[in-house]
């Protein structure tokens, strides 16, 4: 019986220590998930990192991952953020070739989404752009006539507005 995958962001606040995204990434590998995005940030306390970790699972599977990573002694706490309660955010650096005449209708598109021209010469502009992955999105399909030499996204990164304390709370 097919069981439909949902794409889910996980929060994982780990010790800031050497190997623990080794750790923790070697552990969805080896239980069979890929990871869509992974980021990694520093965070109020210099002894936790964050691991914001993006990837498809079925409901049972789920619990199943976040159960065993919660297990990780390096692991500190792990929630599913939850997208009503939640801040998405990626970066987006965007290297352009364009002609003189292109690239007053690059910048308007570049406006309309609201971001910046970051370096500019006389056949290329590098653009950055930050919302959600829909809006990065979004940008990449208008955009996508033009001659792209260069794309690096960083990942989402998340925060939730609640934390969740209590494990059955985020299943």
């Amino acid at each position: 019986m097919y069981k439909p995958l949902k794409k889910e962001i996980v929060s994982v606040l780990v010790l800031n220590q050497a190997n623990v995204l080794t750790r923790v990434v070697s552990l969805f590998g080896r239980r069979g998930f890929n990871i869509d995005s992974l980021t990694v940030s520093a965070t109020n306390d210099p002894a936790l990192s964050r691991i914001t970790i993006v990837f498809s699972a079925t409901e049972q599977s789920m619990q199943q991952i976040i159960t065993q990573t919660e297990k990780l002694e390096v692991v500190k706490s792990i929630y599913i953020l939850n997208r009503e309660n939640s801040l998405y955010r990626e970066l987006l650096l965007l290297k352009v070739n364009a002609t003189p005449e292109e690239l007053s209708t690059i910048k308007d598109i570049v406006d309309v989404y609201r971001g910046k021209i970051v370096d500019l010469s006389t056949d290329s502009m590098i653009i950055e752009l930050t919302g959600t992955p829909e809006k990065i999105d979004g940008f990449m399909d208008v955009i996508k006539d033009y001659d792209i030499s260069e794309v690096c996204r960083t990942g989402i990164t998340g925060i939730e507005s609640k934390v969740v304390k209590n494990k059955n709370d985020y299943l």
